[in-house]
């Protein structure tokens, strides 16, 4: 399993807690907490785009 340094929970009332992490090697990771056996991976990059992304409302249509 890969080195990951996971940051607090991001949890909302009621639902489940989501987790993001990062690895020595420039990898970024996303699981639901408590199931960080099971994380999505992609580039810090592709993260930071995802990050911007929503906040610039682009993924309002799914709330």
């Amino acid at each position: 399993m890969p080195e990951i340094t996971w940051e607090d929970p991001f949890c909302a009332e009621g639902n489940n807690c989501f987790r993001i992490g990062t690895d020595p090697h420039g990898n970024a990771y996303i699981a639901i907490a408590g199931q960080e056996d099971h994380y999505l991976t992609d580039t810090r990059e592709a993260l930071r785009t995802l990050i911007r992304d929503i906040k610039s409302g682009k993924a309002d249509h799914l709330l």
